[in-house]
C-alpha cells in the first residue's frame, strides 16, 4: 500500500529542496522525522510537513501502522517561475527569478 502526500508551489527552489530530500529518501518515517527536525535548512521544515501529512493520510484512510512505514518515493520538481526585475544602472534592469517547487512525498509499508 503506497500512500501519497502533495504539496504545490511551494516557495522554495528545488535545487536547496531536493538536498534535504536526498538525506531522507528510502529511511523509515520515524528516522525521517528525527532527521528532518535537526536538520538547520527551511526545505527540511516544509518536507516535514509533506512527510508528516502523507502518514497522516496512511494512518487515517488506510490505518496503516506508522511504525512500518519508509519513504518510497520524495520527488522534488520544479514550479513555474516568479519573474522580477531588480533595477540597474543607467536605465537597465536585471532579471530575477523565484523559484517554486512541487514537492511530492510517498510512503508505503514495509
Amino acid at each position: 500500500m503506497q500512500v501519497t502526500a502533495t504539496l504545490r508551489n511551494a516557495r522554495i527552489s528545488p535545487q536547496k529542496c531536493r538536498l534535504v530530500a536526498d538525506a531522507v529518501r528510502g529511511v523509515p518515517v520515524g528516522r525521517a522525522l528525527q532527521t528532518l527536525s535537526f536538520m538547520p535548512k527551511k526545505g527540511a521544515r516544509i518536507v516535514k510537513k509533506v512527510l508528516e501529512a502523507a502518514v497522516a493520510n496512511a494512518e487515517h484512510n488506510h490505518g496503516a501502522d506508522i511504525d512500518e512505514l519508509k519513504i518510497a518515493r520524495i520527488m522534488i520538481d520544479e514550479a513555474p517561475t516568479l519573474k522580477r526585475f531588480h533595477a540597474r544602472a543607467k536605465g537597465r534592469g536585471n532579471r530575477i527569478t523565484k523559484r517554486n517547487s512541487h514537492i511530492t512525498v510517498q510512503v508505503a509499508d514495509e
